[in-house]
């Protein structure tokens, strides 16, 4: 059985290791953060929705997610 090759990324400030293949929209999966609104930075860029799917994490980016809170 084939191991996946892990890479250490920064999510919120906490250490986390995800397979080397992960884009942001696995990442959201990965997460279980698909049926919510947020926001993501990497490494202090807006990461537009529409790039998730394109946008390939590397070993030591730094990911910052938003969530959006409603109210009123």
């Amino acid at each position: 059985m084939q191991t996946a090759v892990m890479i250490e990324i920064t999510i919120n400030g906490e250490p986390h290791q995800v397979p080397k293949d992960t884009n942001l929209s696995r990442l959201v999966d990965l997460l279980k953060l698909g049926d919510q609104r947020i926001a993501i930075e990497v490494n202090e860029e807006l990461a537009p929705r529409s790039t998730f799917e394109s946008h390939a994490l590397s070993a030591e980016d730094k990911i910052e997610i938003i969530q959006a809170i409603g109210g009123g």
